[in-house]
């Protein structure tokens, strides 16, 4: 699984680090979302999916990609 995030769709609404904070963080002047591990461990990857899912802006992209 590779993660990528839109900086420019981000809202900073925070969804994504309250459900995987291993994987992802944000920026304390504004909020804009960090990737943190853009390829994260397979035990990571349901709480990617749901931090995907949950995101308002759409703001985070996975490929699952061989």
């Amino acid at each position: 699984m590779k993660v990528t995030v839109d900086e420019d769709k981000c809202c900073g609404a925070g969804q994504c680090v309250l459900v995987a904070p291993e994987v992802f963080d944000q920026r304390d002047d504004d909020g804009i979302v960090i990737l943190l591990a853009p390829e994260p461990d397979p035990a990571e990857h349901t709480t990617v999916r749901e931090a995907a899912a949950v995101c308002p802006a759409a703001a985070i992209l996975i490929s699952d990609g061989t």
